[in-house]
């Protein structure tokens, strides 16, 4: 409230010219809009990706089964991403094999696919088949709905605030340009009189 009311006594101000008004209103307004809209922007952002996500996960569940794979035999090791490959202890690789699983259909599949811990054959391990019985990700769960629907409403305040602070300084600039168009008209008015007040012919 301090803060407003020093804004609105330098409103009075008479040295206070009408493009620093306009200035400080557009400065105002933009902190307004930052403050209070890009909040609900982000709420609103955010609720809408939740609830889009969650609808893609339960198309997920709907169309993915959870099977066990059997392994037939083993393949070369495959380093997993960002894994160190002179890190000997092996807990960032993933293990290439040859496995075979019932489908939803209860047909036998069997391809290559990957393991994230070491087995031999003969081990079992779980897998996500889509409705043709072809490995594929697990589905989507809730907590990774909500964690992305929590970056999508971070991300839409941001933009929200980035887009009006770019429209502040647009306007800001268009008012500083207009106010040296004035000094400038002003000084080809007066210019060539500067220095010659009170001056003998």
């Amino acid at each position: 409230m301090r803060s407003i009311a020093g804004l609105w006594r330098w409103r009075r101000n008479p040295l206070c010219r009408r493009s620093d008004r306009r200035e400080a209103l557009v400065s105002l307004c933009a902190a307004l809009l930052i403050v209070l809209g890009a909040p609900v922007v982000g709420l609103t952002g955010g609720v809408l990706a939740h609830e889009e996500l969650l609808g893609a996960a339960r198309e997920q569940r709907a169309e993915r089964h959870a099977a066990w794979a059997t392994v037939q035999q083993l393949t070369t090791p495959q380093p997993g991403l960002g894994a160190d490959p002179e890190d000997a202890d092996g807990e960032s690789e993933k293990y290439r094999v040859v496995a075979y699983w019932p489908g939803p259909d209860g047909a036998v599949h069997t391809g290559t696919t990957d393991v994230g811990h070491q087995v031999r054959p003969g081990d079992r391990f779980h897998v996500w088949t889509d409705d043709q019985g072809r490995i594929t990700n697990p589905p989507m769960s809730a907590a990774t709905a909500s964690s992305q629907a929590l970056l999508a409403g971070v991300v839409s305040a941001a933009l929200a605030a980035g887009l009006v602070e770019g429209l502040r300084r647009l306007a800001v600039r268009q008012l500083l340009r207009r106010r040296y168009a004035r000094w400038d008209a002003e000084w080809a008015r007066i210019g060539p009189d500067w220095g010659r007040t009170g001056s003998s012919n």
